[in-house]
């Protein structure tokens, strides 16, 4: 549980980060991109005022200084247009020519957008523009004017865009780190659940070998006691439950094996090892169901969930035991009549450690789900689950 709220600290502090990230990136660009806007602004308006007064110069004006401003331009997207909306000429205006076979109905329509959005400065004509006297004393809104239209330049545009970018890459980090980190507690999980199965199934040889050696030494002293052939099975059990142990610590290969007959072996267990007041019942097609799969501990996942369903009936009530072939896929549904599962825990039943029980270890249902999933590449999951009413498990295996 330590490692999982380590896990959940680390996830909610890179969480934290990217945001912190994203929100500074988002703030400093948005800075940038306003003081750039108004730079170019003041270089549209600078530009502007050049080519007024090149519209106004006379044969005695110095233009060097005018010309100079107005061919400095090499940025920022211009077009002039005439009050009508002629266009009489246009800078840095790109032009693709395999898309664009009429290229000044286009910069029209690029004219008319910039005008739309209010990015253009109005520059009204002079009396040398061929105006007569009535003109200059018209007021300056009635006068003849020319639109001089400008855009963001490139440089602009994909500072503007920067920071999304930026975000993106940020996001795809976080994600990243966060299913390394997963990958890195599943694979402590994976070192844990060995360790422990080799362990265990190591500790339960010797004793139970040693046993095994008692009860053949009773049975040639006693054979006709009644009570040491139910030792002996019992014995083999837990030979049984050591081996199984020894193979989830390693990777055991599935083998062609028929599913018919595993869930009549927990079936006769079950019906041996609980109250005569549980009923268990098996329905199974006629036909024998093939799959591979390791059948030792697929018999434990099912026990499991026979198991959990005698706890939650608390020893009364009935268990059903569904096999379908569907084809490609193999499906066991295990239902009881039990007390049924709260909503809010039902994603939580497989978790290590979550038990509802006073003296679970809440081991079992996560065993079952490794066995399932890792090593038969099915799935297991809760169907439907009401309180009151009972529970249906469903595990899903391919053939």
């Amino acid at each position: 549980m330590q490692w999982t709220d380590r896990i959940r600290q680390v996830k909610i502090i890179l969480v934290v980060v990217a945001i912190v990230i994203a929100v500074a990136s988002l703030l400093v660009s948005h800075l940038l991109v306003k003081d750039l806007q108004r730079e170019e602004r003041n270089k549209m308006e600078i530009w502007a005022e050049a080519l007024h007064a090149l519209n106004n110069a006379d044969e005695t004006t110095d233009l060097s200084l005018v010309l100079n401003v107005i061919q400095g331009n090499n940025t920022i997207p211009v077009i002039v247009m005439d009050s009508d909306g002629v266009v009489s000429d246009y800078r840095n205006i790109e032009i693709n020519a395999k898309t664009e076979t009429d290229s000044m109905a286009y910069v029209s329509n690029y004219g008319n957008r910039m005008y739309d959005r209010g990015d253009y400065i109005k520059i009204y004509l002079a009396e040398n523009n061929s105006m007569s006297g009535d003109s200059l004393e018209m007021p300056e809104e009635s006068r003849p004017y020319t639109l001089v239209c400008y855009d963001e330049s490139t440089l602009l545009k994909r500072l503007a865009q920067y920071p999304y970018w930026q975000l993106g890459v940020v996001m795809i980090f976080v994600v990243v780190a966060i299913f390394a980190l997963l990958a890195s507690k599943r694979a402590e999980q994976n070192k844990v659940w060995v360790g422990l199965s080799k362990e265990t199934a190591h500790q339960l040889g010797t004793p139970i070998s040693s046993l095994m050696a008692w009860v053949e030494i009773l049975k040639e002293n006693y054979p006709e006691d009644e009570l040491i052939p139910e030792m002996d099975k019992d014995v083999k059990r837990l030979e049984l439950v050591a081996e199984r142990f020894s193979k989830i610590g390693s990777l055991p290969e599935p083998v062609d094996a028929s599913m018919n007959e595993v869930l009549v072996h927990v079936v006769d267990y079950m019906n041996r090892r609980t109250s005569k007041k549980v009923e268990i019942v098996s329905h199974l097609p006629e036909e024998e169901v093939i799959v591979k799969m390791n059948a030792q501990l697929f018999e434990w996942v099912i026990e499991n969930l026979c198991k959990n369903a005698v706890d939650a009936m608390e020893g009364k009530g009935r268990i059903d035991l569904t096999l379908t072939d569907e084809g490609g896929r193999v499906v066991v549904e295990v239902s009881d009549n039990g007390k049924g599962i709260r909503k809010k825990d039902i994603k939580n039943v497989f978790t290590p450690g979550f038990t509802t029980k006073k003296r679970g270890w809440g081991l079992g249902l996560s065993l079952a789900k490794r066995i399932v999933e890792e090593y038969h590449k099915g799935k297991i999951f809760v169907k439907e689950s009401e309180l009151g009413v009972g529970t249906t498990f469903r595990i899903e295996i391919w053939k």
